[in-house]
C-alpha cells in the first residue's frame, strides 16, 4: 500500500489543526488494568522473554492486548517505537480505509464497479468480464485477473498495468492472491476521496488510533503496537474510544469468510483478513505478511497478537511467529483469563 506523496503547501500545519480539533476520548490509549488484571498478566507471561528470546530466534517484536489492555510486549533489539516493515499486513490495513470511507460515504457501495470508479481503466482492458469487477471482489481476490503467486511475493504492478492484465475467470469465482489489488484500490481511494492515501489513513485511522505516523517507502512500516491497535479495531466491531471509525457490518463481513481462499495462506478469506474455522460463533481472522509479520486477532479471549520476524525464506518456511503465538502466547493469554 504505497501512497501517492503529497507537496501540497501547508499539509503538516493543517494535519496539528485536524488532531487539536479531535476529541479527547478519540486518541484513547489502551485501557488501564486493574490491580489484579496486572498481578494475572505477569504470572501468566513470566519467563516469555527468556523463552522468545533462545527459543523464538526470527521473531523480533510481539505485543499482546487482552481485554482491550497491554499484558505483553516483547522487542528484541529493544525499540518498541521502530517502524517494522509489515509487508501484507497492509492489506487488512487497505481494507480498514475502504471501510471508512464507505462509512462517511465517499463510497456508496462494495457493488460498485471498479470501472465507474476509474473510468480511464475501462479501455485497458478488452476482456468484457473486466468491467464487471466490483469493489468486493477487489477485496475479496477474486477479480478474476490471471495470477499465479502461489507464494504471494509477486512484485505489485501500476493500476493500469495490473487493470490490463488477462483474465482467467469471471468476477467472483476463484480466490487469487494477488499484491496488484492494493494498488488498485488505492487509486480508487485517492479518487473518491479526494486526497493521498496517506493523507486519509492519517485522519481516519492514524490520528483517531493514536498510532505513530507510518513510513510508505517501500511499503508499510509501522509500530509493533500499531498493528495491534488495527486488530483491536476490528474486535471492536469498528469503534475507537467514542467513535465508531467503521461499520460493525462492514467489520463482520470483512472479519468472516467469503470464499475459501488459497495460496499462500490456505485459509478461507474475508475482506483482505484470513479467516482462522475455530467452530467459536465469531471465528479467529488474522492479517499475515510475509515472514511472520502478523495480526491475530481471538475473539474468544478478547486477544489481539502482534509480531513481526525476520524477513527470509527461512524464516516464511519455519513460521516461528505462528508457532509462538498459537502455542506459547495462547498459553499465557487462556491462563490469564478471567
Amino acid at each position: 500500500m504505497t501512497p501517492a506523496t503529497s507537496s501540497r503547501p501547508g499539509r503538516h500545519a493543517r494535519l496539528l489543526v485536524f488532531l487539536s480539533l479531535l476529541p479527547v476520548a478519540s486518541l484513547a490509549q489502551w485501557r488501564s488494568p486493574t490491580a489484579q488484571e496486572q498481578a494475572s498478566d505477569a504470572a501468566a507471561f513470566e519467563g516469555m522473554e527468556q523463552v522468545i528470546g533462545e527459543s523464538f530466534p526470527q521473531v523480533q517484536s510481539v505485543f499482546v492486548a487482552l481485554g482491550g489492555r497491554i499484558a505483553f510486549r516483547y522487542y528484541r533489539d529493544g525499540t518498541p517505537e521502530a517502524l517494522r516493515a509489515v509487508h501484507s499486513v497492509a492489506k487488512s490495513a487497505a481494507s480498514a480505509l475502504v471501510g471508512a470511507a464507505l462509512q462517511q460515504g465517499h463510497l456508496q457501495s462494495l457493488d460498485q464497479r471498479v470501472v465507474d470508479l476509474l473510468p480511464e481503466l475501462a479501455p485497458l482492458n478488452a476482456d468484457p468480464r473486466s468491467r464487471e469487477i466490483t469493489l468486493r471482489h477487489l477485496l475479496t481476490m477474486t477479480a478474476g485477473f490471471q495470477v499465479d503467486d502461489p507464494a504471494g511475493t509477486a512484485p505489485a504492478l501500476r493500476a493500469r498495468e495490473g487493470w490490463a492484465r488477462p483474465m482467467s475467470s469471471a468476477p467472483g469465482q476463484t480466490f487469487a492472491y494477488d499484491n496488484t489489488i492494493p494498488v488498485i484500490l488505492a487509486a480508487i481511494l485517492e479518487r473518491t476521496t479526494g486526497m493521498p492515501l496517506a493523507d486519509y489513513a492519517r485522519q481516519r485511522l492514524v490520528a483517531p488510533l493514536g498510532m505513530a505516523e507510518p513510513s510508505y517507502r517501500q511499503g508499510l512500516h509501522m509500530r509493533t503496537e500499531d498493528m495491534a491497535r488495527l486488530g483491536q479495531l476490528f474486535l471492536q466491531n469498528g469503534r475507537w474510544g467514542d467513535r465508531q471509525l467503521l461499520a460493525p457490518a462492514f467489520v463482520a463481513e470483512a472479519t468472516t469468510a467469503r470464499n475459501a481462499g488459497g495460496p499462500p495462506g490456505s485459509l478461507p478469506y474475508g475482506f483482505m483478513w484470513w479467516v482462522v474455522p475455530s467452530g467459536a460463533q465469531r471465528q479467529t481472522f488474522m492479517a499475515s505478511g510475509y515472514s511472520g509479520q502478523f495480526v491475530w486477532v481471538y475473539p474468544r479471549l478478547d486477544m489481539v497478537v502482534a509480531t513481526t520476524s525476520s524477513v527470509s525464506a527461512d524464516a516464511q518456511r519455519q513460521g516461528q511467529a505462528l508457532q509462538l503465538i498459537r502455542t506459547r502466547l495462547f498459553a499465557a493469554a487462556r491462563k490469564s483469563a478471567p
